[in-house]
């Protein structure tokens, strides 16, 4: 019987803890096998990730379908490298989950 991910607050926790800021240029040969997955500034990457960890497709599905979930383009790897961008990443093998920082609003 599947879990529901919203009250796996052990793996919740664990993915938090796991959870960093990394360097594009340490994230490039994971991108070159096509595992670094982009995630919207406005959804909650540790939420995403344990989506993805407890192989949840609808809410999968239905964020990739709204463009807020999808495999790093070209253009954003070649934005990010140009400045060797700063992202938050969480890893739900064989995935890279990659978020930018978000913008503080005042």
């Amino acid at each position: 019987m599947k879990t529901d991910p919203l009250k796996d607050t052990e793996l919740h926790d664990k993915i938090n803890r796991e959870t960093a800021r990394v360097h594009w240029s340490e994230l490039e040969r994971h991108f070159a096998h096509g595992a670094v997955v982009y995630v919207s500034e406005e959804l909650d990457l540790v939420e995403i990730a344990l989506r993805i960890a407890h192989d949840d497709k609808d809410a999968i599905n239905r964020w990739m379908n709204e463009g807020k979930v999808a495999k790093v383009s070209d253009v954003q790897a070649s934005t990010w490298q140009a400045s060797d961008t700063l992202l938050w990443a969480s890893v739900v093998s064989p995935f890279v989950l990659v978020q930018p920082e978000k913008h503080a609003v005042h």
